[in-house]
């Protein structure tokens, strides 16, 4: 299988970019190839422009934009990793989102709203959040938040199976819980 892997952290040496590795190492062992999109390093604007909004109009789809196209284009599966901020993605990966999977290749809400013109694909989302498990799951905002995601974005993509993992602790839990994160990435790969 080729996975593209899918990194917005503008910082190399970030955490996020720690889990994006690991989780490479895992899909090497389970001998999947993968090639990374690093929004940041690559410069991807995420900024949602005129000649965004003219696709609707039938026009021709942004040079950056079919580039990543192409990319998902020869993916099997992606696997995106981001912090969480304020219950959502950060701004790159939303974005990415917004201008990527664009109207006229993801979907088309006009004859078949509900239907993806995708190919199914596995979706995978490793995303560390600062705050401990005990604060997140009994609420059932981790649940919340993968709902959203799966059934408001990815389920329109062709990837309404997504495992959605939101990793708690990963700011302030002792260096075990960071250890623990990075374990279950590493596998997240080697299973997929």
């Amino acid at each position: 299988m080729h996975v593209l892997c899918v990194i917005d952290h503008p910082e190399p040496g970030s955490f996020s970019h720690q889990i994006a590795a690991r989780f490479a190492e895992g899909l090497a062992r389970a001998s999947h190839s993968h090639e990374v999109a690093d929004l940041h390093a690559e410069g991807f604007d995420p900024r949602w422009t005129a000649a965004d909004a003219a696709v609707f109009r039938g026009a021709a789809v942004p040079g950056d934009v079919a580039a990543e196209q192409e990319r998902i284009d020869r993916a099997d599966a992606l696997a995106l990793i981001f912090p969480l901020f304020w219950y959502g993605m950060p701004a790159m990966t939303k974005g990415w989102f917004d201008r990527v999977w664009s109207f006229g290749w993801a979907y088309d809400q006009v004859d078949d709203p509900g239907a993806s013109l995708q190919r199914p694909r596995r979706a995978l989302m490793l995303i560390p959040a600062g705050g401990r498990p005990e604060d997140w799951h009994p609420k059932g905002v981790d649940k919340d938040i993968a709902r959203i995601w799966r059934d408001g974005m990815l389920g329109l993509f062709g990837m309404g199976t997504a495992d959605i993992r939101l990793l708690t602790g990963a700011a302030v839990e002792p260096e075990a819980r960071r250890d623990a994160i990075l374990t279950e990435a590493f596998e997240a790969g080697r299973a997929f």
